[in-house]
């Protein structure tokens, strides 16, 4: 059983998914959580003065900070690149880029106030790009690189960096991409073969690996997908 007793932690993009599992998971694991959503109404990624509402309110109701899981993030359409809609790429750059990097650099004093552990969710997306998701793949190539960033920029400091790139997992994430749409977002993560795609509570076990190695250790990328899943567009599927 994996033990986070006495740690406080920060998940952002709680409100479901693998945020929800990860608040829980980390829970269970003995620490004390606050979560923040925009679905909740107390944290919008995108927006400076929410965040530093946000983390001002739970470093106070925590008394300092040990994790950070930034999870918040989205895709937006399914068009080639020459089509795609300016409103959705900046949404999610804006989200997934700029909140993330925003949501680091209000914690980090306080994660460097002892021994931190940040824990960036990034994606297969950005290890392998696939076809009609530009801005996606462009967000979570970015999401990557920071999280190197972070690695060079905190060498010395006693904060670890990790990033999960996951790959399908079933959860809202296409049901928002399709912008309600649950025909089509039903139909990403259905016929997967050999077992079916992921499950937020698989990326959460995920995380909490990664969160409960000896101090020393830092597992800098968990790359996980399902076994019918080689990469972002290679899935097979049943007939």
């Amino acid at each position: 059983m994996a033990d986070l007793k006495g740690k406080r932690a920060i998940v952002t993009g709680a409100s479901s998914g693998i945020g929800a599992a990860t608040a829980s998971a980390l829970e269970q694991a003995g620490a004390r959580v606050v979560t923040g959503s925009r679905r909740d109404g107390n944290l919008d990624v995108t927006d400076a003065a929410s965040c530093a509402a946000f983390v001002e309110s739970a470093l106070s109701e925590l008394g300092g900070l040990d994790i950070l899981v930034n999870n918040a993030g989205l895709a937006l359409g399914r068009d080639p690149a020459w089509d795609s809609s300016p409103d959705d790429e900046r949404t999610v750059i804006e989200t997934n880029v700029l909140g993330l990097m925003r949501m680091t650099r209000l914690c980090l004093p306080a994660l460097m106030d002892g021994s931190g552990h940040i824990v960036n969710l990034g994606s297969v997306a950005g290890i392998w790009s696939y076809a009609v998701a530009s801005s996606y793949v462009a967000s979570k190539f970015a999401v990557h690189g920071y999280t190197r960033a972070l690695r060079d920029d905190l060498l010395g400091k006693p904060v670890r960096v990790s990033n999960v790139a996951a790959g399908m997992v079933e959860s809202n994430f296409s049901k928002v991409r399709f912008k309600g749409d649950e025909e089509k977002a039903d139909a990403v993560y259905s016929n997967v073969a050999m077992g079916g795609p992921l499950h937020p509570e698989e990326i959460a076990d995920c995380i909490l690996f990664a969160l409960t190695r000896p101090p020393h250790v830092n597992v800098d990328e968990i790359v996980v997908m399902a076994l019918g899943q080689t990469s972002g567009g290679t899935i097979l599927r049943e007939n």
